[in-house]
């Protein structure tokens, strides 16, 4: 009897398995194999090896458990209106993308912020120096349960001084991170360039918690874990994990991968960003 329970235990499972390998298999028709880099984009500077799915199965990354299983956001800065929207909607996207609970913390001032660790930059704007916000504010905070802590800010970034600026920077060890919406909002964020704005943001985010999760920078695919050296080779890039990208974190995460991209379809229907929908779609099409 013991054998037959623990028989019928093994088929299950393994044919839990191959289901989750045909959905990965399935939607791999729609990756877009990257092409050979140009002078300006990230692959022609920076000579990557990538990242297996055998490699990330033995590399130390990041698991959620029960005491370790929301992801933060903390705002730092004066927010518009706008910009507190833009906010809360990349509060719903991450719950959708890692299928995790995520919560803003309360707005923290750019008070904070010592005088020693501003500047004003090259282009006469006041900057904060990233990895003071890394080691000085974001380390010391323990939110229940946290899995990962993204701050986001108002003002400018810069890592050290002989950089103009940065978009963000993390550290995947300790699982957290900063990003800037200065940059990203085309100097003021406006109805008008708020739908491409929201986009920068999404993909920013998602890409640097990804990194929190042992995802390396992907260099197979079009996939927002692809490695970006400016607006507008993030711009061109695709807010859509490719099919390796989405395997290696379903492997730690266990979603649900068609609730994921069901959900995914929806909240880019919501936020009108076209194309990003008609990606979800193509996915969904081909596990129908």
């Amino acid at each position: 009897m013991k054998k037959l329970i623990l028989l019928l235990f093994l088929t299950i499972c393994s044919c839990n398995q191959n289901k989750e390998d045909q959905y990965f298999d399935d939607i791999a028709d729609n990756d877009v194999k990257l092409s050979r880099p140009v002078e300006g984009e990230w692959l022609f500077t920076h000579k990557e090896k990538g990242q297996s799915f055998e490699q990330f199965i033995n590399s130390r990354h990041v698991i959620p458990t029960n005491n370790s299983n929301i992801i933060y956001i903390r705002p730092i800065g004066d927010f518009n209106a706008l910009q507190k929207k833009q906010i809360e909607l990349v509060r719903e996207y991450l719950e959708i993308f890692f299928q995790l609970k995520t919560k803003t913390l309360e707005k923290l001032s750019n008070d904070i912020i010592p005088s020693s660790a501003r500047r004003i930059g090259h282009e006469d704007n006041e900057q904060f120096l990233a990895g003071y916000i890394l080691d000085s504010v974001l380390k010391k905070e323990k939110p229940l349960n946290r899995i990962a802590l993204m701050a986001l800010t108002e003002v400018d970034l810069y890592p050290k001084p002989e950089w103009n600026y940065v978009f963000g920077l993390a550290s995947y060890r300790d699982k957290i991170g900063v990003s800037s919406i200065y940059r990203l909002q085309d100097e003021v964020l406006t109805p008008t360039n708020f739908d491409l704005c929201l986009s920068r943001l999404l993909k920013t985010c998602s890409h640097e918690i990804g990194h929190m999760f042992g995802l390396y920078h992907c260099i197979e695919a079009d996939c927002v874990m692809n490695g970006t050296i400016s607006l507008p080779e993030t711009d061109n890039s695709t807010i859509r994990l490719c099919s390796s990208c989405q395997r290696k974190l379903n492997s730690s995460i266990k979603y649900d991968n068609k609730k994921r991209l069901i959900e995914l379809e929806k909240y880019f229907e919501y936020v009108k960003l076209n194309d990003a929908t008609q990606l979800m779609k193509k996915d969904l099409e081909k596990i129908q």
